[in-house]
């Protein structure tokens, strides 16, 4: 009879947890980095007990927002490519439900991470408890029922031993590179504290690997066909590039078939900035190389992408009209988007596997130069943009130009919502792999600091540049306390265009009056003036506000030499943006309007509309 011993539910999801193992560089380390947590009664005196008895082993970090910790965790779990995580846990009610839009994020991204939510009494004697939602109809129902439609799997524990299937399972979704993404256990209150006898074997040791999976022959040999008879191949290189750990087979492969890569927001370093076939962003936010290309290309290599609307250019962009698609995924609902030929496979093995399938086939040669004078033609009008200027109120670019000329190979930029993710895809130039981190799936204003918090836990030993705009800034800004209460050093260039910036332009762009964007153009009694240095200052963090570029360069540079924390502000243009590259967006324009740039704008759309490729 096997052993067994007497836990509480909550203390034996922490040993669990903590038995939990991944390898990195061949040794093996804890597959959970940690956990945070922000107590409240649903989950302070079950899960907050078992978490502090297992400090040693499974370390307890608290943020200021519940919504910024689970950022802060999908952050850490993207930096680490997917090969180690964190959970989250928060009480019942607005805690909980604080953490869907995190959730939402990673299900998009495709990341994991653990969410741990308390949750209503299974035994309802005390119903209705504090912040317990009451449905009329379903008495099941609970506010984690609202992380089911973001969650790779959820469960909810309402009997101890119920943990032991549902723990396993969890592991499986964490840890898969297909179904990768966000797991939920809402867990009872009571039943974090009932005991129950587990066996010993649930607290074994437990190694991940990834999981390498290799094409099948027949999927391998038409993909392999394909690109044989491609007089204009192209590679899009995505985020399952690097969360395969396959920059160098994606470098070797390129070259030994002299085919151009393209990079999604999530692929960007899978190549360096510098290598002669990476034609640097695609899409609506790319290079005026990558777009000239994709617009012609025949055979489209999709590596580890979900193919989004704006890597596609809304499926406007890839305009040959007999072009094909081969999409290299570990998950077959990727793999077959718009009637692609599915190559499902481990990136790294699939390349791998292709590589030895074209043997010495190269791309034509022309193609290949083609794509040489591509990248040198544009590389002079990126550098017009992020030149220095002695403007009053520089660009987005002209900052961005700022921090790659004080920065180093191995720096980490982080972004995430606004007009930056854009010039940033387009500008940035990406030394090392993994230096270019956007989380642009979901586009998540509030994700910043909150992600470079992450990023930087994940490998103390680079430096993390925050970019991130006024708007985003105002709405989440906490972690800041967070990054200085652990000594965890981040320089963050917050850009204060007093609004939202990119928005207003992209309502001006479709024929509408700039409204309810920029400050000066909503309902108010008296213009904001906010004084985000002394914001930041009050914090914690050092904090000064520059006069244009050349003090940015000077505050930057003061900021690389120090270990605390550093918020640098300078006021920005907002209605500059870079006009060279990118590709149209479908945003819908009013068929009716009284405004006649309106409806210049919407006879515009219709024209655009005629170059998707929907459904082929």
């Amino acid at each position: 009879m096997s052993k067994t011993i007497r836990l509480t539910m909550a203390q034996a999801l922490v040993r669990a947890l903590a038995a939990q193992k991944t390898l990195v560089d061949g040794r093996p380390v804890p597959l959970f980095a940690g956990a945070w947590a922000i107590f409240g009664h649903g989950n302070v005196a079950g899960l907050g007990e078992a978490l502090q008895a297992a400090q040693d082993v499974l370390p307890t970090f608290r943020s200021q927002n519940e919504q910024a910790m689970a950022h802060a965790a999908v952050a850490f779990a993207k930096a680490s490519r997917r090969r180690r995580m964190m959970a989250v846990t928060t009480s019942i009610g607005p805690g909980a439900t604080n953490m869907i839009t995190a959730a939402a994020m990673a299900h998009v991204n495709r990341l994991p991470v653990l969410f741990l939510p308390g949750d209503v009494f299974a035994g309802r004697r005390p119903d209705p408890v504090l912040q317990q939602i009451e449905d009329f109809g379903d008495g099941t129902i609970s506010a984690n029922d609202c992380f089911k439609p973001v969650s790779r799997y959820f469960d909810r524990i309402t009997r101890a031993e119920q943990l032991i299937p549902a723990f396993a399972r969890a592991m499986q979704v964490l840890t898969d590179p297909a179904e990768c993404g966000p797991v939920t256990l809402a867990l009872c209150q009571d039943v974090q504290t009932e005991a129950f006898d587990y066996p010993e074997s649930f607290f074994a040791e437990r190694v991940w690997a990834p999981r390498r999976q290799r094409p099948d022959d027949a999927e391998l040999a038409q993909a392999a066909a394909l690109l044989k008879g491609a007089e204009r191949p192209v590679i899009v290189a995505g985020g399952g590039v690097l969360y395969s750990e396959a920059e160098a087979r994606l470098k070797t492969f390129a070259e030994a078939h002299g085919i151009p890569v393209m990079e999604t927001q999530a692929g960007k370093s899978t190549l360096v900035d510098g290598h002669p076939l990476n034609m640097g962003a695609v899409g609506v936010t790319g290079t005026g190389a990558s777009n000239a290309l994709a617009s012609e290309a025949d055979v489209v290599l999709a590596v580890g992408t979900r193919l989004a609307d704006f890597t596609t250019g809304s499926w406007a962009l890839f305009g040959n009209p007999g072009r094909q698609i081969i999409g290299l995924n570990t998950q077959l609902f990727d793999a077959g988007k718009h009637r692609a030929h599915p190559l499902l496979a481990d990136a790294r093995a699939g390349l791998e596997a292709l590589d030895a399938a074209l043997g010495h086939w190269k791309a034509p040669a022309a193609w290949t130069d083609r794509a040489h004078e591509e990248k040198a033609a544009w590389a002079p009008v990126a550098s017009r943009y992020t030149a220095p200027t002695n403007a009053e109120r520089p660009s987005d670019a002209q900052v961005i130009g700022a921090v790659q000329r004080t920065g180093g190979e191995r720096d980490v930029v982080v972004c995430a919502a606004g007009g930056l993710p854009g010039e940033l895809h387009k500008l940035w130039q990406a030394g090392a792999a993994g230096g270019y981190h956007l989380e642009y799936g979901y586009s998540t204003m509030g994700y910043e600091i909150a992600g470079g918090l992450g990023v930087k836990m994940a490998d103390p030993s680079r430096e993390v540049i925050v970019m991130v705009g006024d708007g985003s800034y105002l709405m989440m800004n906490s972690e800041i306390v967070t990054a200085v209460m652990l000594g965890l050093k981040l320089t963050i260039v917050v850009l204060d265009n007093r609004g939202f910036g990119c928005i207003n332009r992209l309502q001006r762009a479709t024929g509408g009056e700039s409204f309810n964007n920029l400050f000066e153009h909503t309902r108010h009694e008296v213009m904001p003036e906010i004084d985000f240095a002394a914001h930041a200052g009050a914090m914690g963090a050092d904090a000064c506000k520059v006069a244009g570029i050349a003090e940015l360069e000077q505050a930057l540079a003061e900021s690389r030499a120090s270990a605390r924390t550093t918020v640098i502000v300078i006021d920005t243009d907002p209605l500059k943006s870079t006009d060279a590259g990118g590709h149209w967006w479908d945003v819908a324009v009013p068929e009716v309007s009284q405004r006649p740039a309106v409806l210049e704008a919407r006879r515009k759309y219709e024209a655009a509309l005629g170059k998707q490729s929907v459904g082929d």
